[in-house]
């Protein structure tokens, strides 16, 4: 897991060769006018979903992880918490959704706080449960890159 802000994404083109594509999206975007909904960035290669939604208090998040793509979580207004535990550390709690590229856990892990300008990057054995409320539900508007493994 990579905790870092907007500003410094440069530093991490070399992690993935998709990368630079994903954040330049970020970049050259006007990202408060973007509406929910799925953008293709390359395809199924790289590709954005846009979502607002309240965060919800941790007992009622899911720990999930994904095994052919990496996230990179962007909040783009107010914060969220997220939960991050290695894969090594929980229990399958589903199957694997092979169509949906998902699968869920029982656990427990650490929680960020994570303001807008600030992106997460999770690789298939982070565990996390994104969309946590601090301390009461806030409204949240966040862009959800997912980057293909080769």
């Amino acid at each position: 897991m990579i905790i870092d802000v907007l500003e410094n994404a440069n530093l991490y083109h070399e992690v993935n060769n998709r990368f630079n594509k994903a954040f330049n999206f970020l970049r050259n975007i006007d990202l408060s006018r973007l509406n929910p909904g799925k953008y293709e960035i390359e395809g199924t290669s790289i590709y954005a979903i846009v979502d607002n939604y309240f965060t919800r208090p941790k007992e009622e998040g899911l720990w999930e992880a994904h095994r052919r793509y990496i996230d990179i979580q962007f909040v783009v207004k107010n914060k969220e918490q997220i939960g991050y535990a290695n894969l090594g550390q929980m229990q399958n709690y589903t199957e694997y959704d092979e169509e949906k590229d998902i699968l869920f856990f029982k656990g427990t892990g650490s929680y960020f706080i994570i303001p807008a300008g600030t992106f997460v990057i999770l690789t298939p054995q982070d565990v996390h449960m994104p969309g946590v409320a601090i301390e009461k539900p806030e409204a949240i508007k966040k862009i959800v890159l997912k980057i293909l493994i080769d």
